[in-house]
């Protein structure tokens, strides 16, 4: 299902994989246009993750988000992590279920949208743009 206004996890601010997600799904929220089987793990899963790599409580970040402002500025008011850590995130977050402790998770989540059959949907990352038609990106491009 496409969700107008909700990035890509492979799409980056200030160089950082899902970042733009993290503050369209607030963002979304806020307007009300968010999808409710998005609502549950608002805060959760990669958001909390994200968070800490900022160095911000969620809540925090949700109302930093909530006060307006672009990308760039909300991550300015955030602690952006240094080059090295960065980079360690985004190899880290695009691999997700490759292999890992995701992976019965992404297998059951393919079926269950019927993606099965999907040999390009290597990651949750490729799952989430399949499942919210966007193209899957190969790994080398993203």
């Amino acid at each position: 299902m496409q969700i107008p206004g909700l990035r890509s996890p492979y799409d980056k601010v200030g160089g950082i994989f899902y970042l733009g997600r993290l503050i369209d799904k607030i963002r979304l929220h806020q307007a009300g246009t968010l999808p409710a089987d998005y609502h549950a793990n608002l805060g959760k899963g990669f958001d909390a993750r994200c968070a800490r790599l900022l160095q911000v409580e969620y809540n925090d970040l949700l109302e930093r988000v909530k006060q307006g402002g672009t990308d760039d500025e909300i991550l300015a008011s955030c602690r952006k992590p240094n080059d090295e850590t960065v980079e360690v995130w985004n190899g880290f977050m695009r691999k997700i279920g490759w292999r890992d402790g995701a992976s019965e998770i992404l297998a059951r989540r393919k079926k269950e949208a019927g993606l099965e059959g999907r040999d390009d949907i290597q990651a949750i990352f490729d799952f989430l743009d399949a499942d919210e038609d966007r193209p899957v990106r190969p790994w080398q491009s993203a």
